[in-house]
């Protein structure tokens, strides 16, 4: 932003004088921006970090998932056989 300013004065002989002044004001807060974006900087670096890990526990928790399901499956198939081997036992072929 700037500011203008237009300054006219008359000497003794009756000469009128203009000053017209114009000050241009800093662009400001360059220690602010560099703040902000460090601050900026970091938030996105912890997101990312956060993210990853959300990710990295629901590739655990589907591991573990398939996990548990094939040790049902192999429960199941063991049931299986002691039923044969019991049907077996009970009425041999």
């Amino acid at each position: 932003m700037s500011d203008e300013r237009i300054t006219q004065h008359t000497d003794a002989q009756g000469n009128t004088h203009t000053t017209h002044t114009i000050e241009k004001g800093s662009s400001g807060g360059g220690t602010a921006k560099w703040a902000f974006l460090l601050i900026l900087v970091v938030a996105l670096g912890v997101g990312g970090y956060l993210l990853t890990q959300t990710n990295n526990a629901e590739i655990a928790r589907d591991n573990a998932i398939a996990d548990a399901a094939n040790d049902v499956g192999e429960a199941a198939g063991q049931v299986g056989g002691a039923a044969e081997n019991a049907a077996d036992a009970v009425a041999p072929e």
